[in-house]
This record gives structure tokens, sequence and C-alpha cells, in this order.
């Protein structure tokens, strides 16, 4: 931890001292001064932006979540789907998002609904990826035990794939956080009248480049936060999953 802020301090230091000696133009690069100066006086308009880019944030995720856990669990059960499927997800993130973006703001107007799908595009694949290779990698020996009990395939995939599979989303989710930011500020950059990408949109043809660096470091803090949240509880699903001493077999 103090290793981490002493590199931040150095990089502050040098960026400091960087844009001082005119170095760059402070309309280009403002100096952290400034922009600690910027995140005290526009605070409020800061956090009025934030809840909303927070809010697409959250709700992209979670849809990220719950697409990318059933689509893994689909994937897992079928061989010819995963054969079929899997390719396609892949060529999927070669698609610039610049170019589906426009096309959900027509259909869906400029509401939270495209945001949301915008963000959930982006992250779900770190999410279907992860939670695949989890379901995958399951203990082979516990599989054998639970067939030598007669279990069904829904019940191996209950009582032993999915323990270890809803760990390793919420690990897929902490990946996706960065792109889920990025996408955030591409989807209001797309079309919105509120959020940290639009303040950010805003403020560079105004010269307020502060304030852009300003709505940045907020934004970063924000992911920095959700992860965190998302370690927290892929620790606590990881302690409270545990194989039951022996399923019901069928009657």
């Amino acid at each position: 931890m103090l290793i981490s802020v002493a590199i931040v301090l150095a990089l502050l230091g040098a960026w400091e001292l960087y844009v001082r000696l005119g170095s760059v133009d402070a309309l280009l690069l403002p100096a952290p001064s400034a922009v600690a100066e910027t995140l005290v006086e526009d605070r409020g308009m800061l956090w009025s932006n934030l809840t909303v880019t927070a809010a697409e944030i959250g709700f992209g995720i979670l849809l990220a979540l719950a697409v990318g856990l059933g689509l893994a669990i689909a994937l897992h059960l079928s061989r010819s789907a995963r054969t079929a499927v899997y390719p396609l997800l892949v060529a999927s993130q070669a698609v610039p998002i610049v170019v589906v973006a426009p096309l959900l703001i027509l259909w869906f107007g400029y509401d939270l609904g495209p945001k949301v799908a915008i963000i959930a595009l982006l992250a779900f694949f770190p999410v279907v990826v992860v939670t695949l290779d989890a379901l995958a990698a399951t203990d082979a020996e516990l599989l054998r035990l639970l067939r030598s009990m007669d279990a069904t395939r829904w019940q191996r995939l209950r009582f032993v794939e999915l323990p270890a599979a809803v760990p390793a989303a919420v690990s897929g989710a902490k990946v996706a956080v960065a792109v889920a930011v990025i996408g955030a500020v591409f989807a209001e950059y797309s079309g919105s009248d509120a959020g940290l990408g639009h303040l950010i949109l805003q403020s560079i043809p105004q010269l307020e480049t502060a304030r852009a660096w300003a709505a940045v470091v907020v934004l970063a803090a924000f992911a920095v936060l959700l992860v965190s949240i998302l370690a927290a509880a892929e620790r606590r699903l990881s302690y409270g999953t545990r194989l039951p001493h022996s399923p019901k077999g069928p009657s």
C-alpha cells in the first residue's frame, strides 16, 4: 500500500513539474494542482453527473453478469452450442462500439436503456470466458463422486459446477469494470444530457480542460471502488459456497 502511494505521489510530482516548466500548454494538460482545485470547486457538478454514470455502469455490469453467467452455463452444457456460438462471441468483440451505439440510440432513444446495453455489450465477454473456464475446470473427482450417487446432470451443475462458476463470474466482472467505464463514456458521447462522459464532451470545447481531467479522476476512483466491492463479493461467494454431504438422487 505504501509503495503504491509513493508511486502515485512521484507520478503526480513529475506531472506537476512537467506542466509548470512550460513543457506543455496547460489547456492541453492541466497540472494536478489545477485538477485538484477543480475537484473542490466543481464537486457539486461532478457528483450530480457521477450519479448518472454510476447508475449506467452498475446496471450494465449487473446485466453483463446475468447474460454472461447464463450464456456460459448454456455453452458448458452443450458442446454443439459452444462450437457454434463461441466464435461469434469472439467476433462480436471486434465490432467497434461507435458503429453499434448510434443504432441502439435510434432504436431505444436517449434514456438509460441504450447506455446500459452498450456497457453490457462491452463487459459481458470477460464474464463468459472466465465463467466458462471455471465450469470446465471443475474437480473431476467431485463429479465422479456425484455420478456414483446417481446425481442427475442438473444436480451436478447445482452442487459442484455453479458454486465454482459464480465467484468466477464476479471475477470476470472485475476485469470488465475498466471496459464498462470506457463504455459509459462512449455511450454518453453518443447521446446524453448528463453524466461524466457528457461533462467531458462539453468541457473540452469550452477549454475547461481541468474540469475534463477532474471528471476522469472521478471515473477512475469509481472504477477502483467498484472493483473493491466486486472483490469483496467474490471472496464472500468463494467462502460461502460449500458442497453438501450428498445430493438427493432420483427417487
